[in-house]
């Protein structure tokens, strides 16, 4: 028989919010986040180290500012040369991978759970998690939510505040509540400014 966190990671609805084992990890996963976000920004460091015990192995270029909010840390994967602006939570119930070079403003969430629709089973602790998709070279404007299952192609672009609610093509300029393609980026031309936010 499954434990209820291997239900989660292999995409099974599962206990959230009662099974203890569930509880401790993202307990752990809380006084993690907190060692690595009271570090001091002149210790980079011990900075390095506090994320890499949150994290697991860290890539070449990430830069993180604290605070970062996480339910577990193993589900979060970054690419090379990625930033995380101030504020970002990733709702790890599944996993989040990101490519190399993606640049994530302020406050933005990644949620892989999904909630029953009714209330019984929502308030009996069920949830499932889906795993977060993003390619290389995106932009996440401050104030973006990625909602559970959805992947987003290479060399996009989430202007602010959007909510994606479904998979996003390749360079994609995307925008609005929920969020739709505005235009496809031709990444060949050379554009240092836009107008289209």
């Amino acid at each position: 028989m499954l434990s209820h966190y291997e239900r989660m990671r292999s995409g099974q609805w599962y206990d959230a919010n009662y099974d203890a084992a569930i509880l401790a990890k993202r307990e752990e996963a809380k006084a993690k986040a907190h060692r690595f976000n009271q570090v001091a920004p002149t210790d980079p460091e011990a900075g390095a180290e506090a994320l890499a015990d949150l994290l697991g192995p860290l890539p070449e270029g990430l830069e993180v500012m604290a605070p970062i909010y996480v339910d577990y840390g193993d589900n979060v994967r970054f690419g090379r040369h990625c930033f995380v602006n101030h504020a970002c939570y990733f709702m790890d119930g599944a996993a989040i991978e990101f490519g190399d070079h993606v640049f994530i403003g302020p406050y933005c969430g990644f949620y892989t759970a999904a909630h029953p629709l009714t209330a019984k089973p929502r308030n009996a602790g069920l949830e499932q998690a889906r795993p977060i998709t993003v390619g290389s070279d995106c932009w996440f404007g401050a104030n973006v939510s990625v909602m559970p299952g959805v992947s987003i192609g290479s060399g996009s672009v989430i202007g602010a505040g959007t909510v994606l609610t479904k998979d996003i093509p390749e360079n994609s300029l995307v925008m609005g509540v929920p969020g739709r393609v505005i235009k496809t980026i031709d990444q060949d031309q050379v554009n240092l400014f836009t107008n289209d936010f």
